[in-house]
């Protein structure tokens, strides 16, 4: 029988510490992909036809919209995203589809468009501040600006400020 040491204990105890903490750390890297919204089947989109098929007949086939227009139920709009991350970085999208189905006024399929990721703007704003119009004050007029000013125009019981001498004559 094998005895160990107090010290062979301890480094053995701090190596398996040692080994967990890399492998819970080198765990926080790991891509994340996640899929939102409408799963598409392309035999099912595929199967959609202008001039053939109805409202009825979408729903039936794909589902309830992502959304409808906002002026009539002209156009239906089914959305589908798969994103990735890394750890906690802000999430990316790796690919979209948009699938707009238009309706005539009698509910009869007119179009079946497709759009992806290309169609996505980029905004990239510049700079840290929002330029804005009107005067520049500076720190000491932000905190120092209202003296004097405050009570300035409800002032006395004939200025309108108190009970019974409100605009509303309450």
């Amino acid at each position: 029988m094998r005895k160990f040491s107090r010290q062979s204990r301890r480094g053995r105890f701090l190596l398996a510490l040692g080994l967990g903490a890399i492998v819970i750390s080198a765990s926080g890297c790991t891509r994340i992909r996640t899929h939102q919204g409408y799963q598409v089947d392309k035999l099912l989109v595929d199967s959609v036809q202008p001039g053939i098929d109805n409202r009825a007949s979408v729903e039936g086939t794909l589902g309830r919209p992502s959304f409808v227009a906002q002026f009539g139920e002209q156009d239906w709009y089914y959305v589908s995203r798969d994103m990735r991350s890394l750890a906690f970085s802000n999430p990316k999208p790796v690919s979209q589809t948009v699938l707009h189905v238009r309706f005539d006024p009698a509910g009869n399929v007119v179009a079946v468009d497709r759009m992806g990721l290309e169609q996505v703007a980029h905004i990239s704003p510049t700079g840290d501040k929002t330029p804005t119009l009107g005067r520049h004050r500076s720190l000491f007029d932000e905190i120092f600006g209202n003296i004097g000013a405050v009570g300035a125009m409800g002032a006395g019981s004939a200025g309108g400020a108190g009970p019974g001498g409100g605009p509303n004559g309450s």
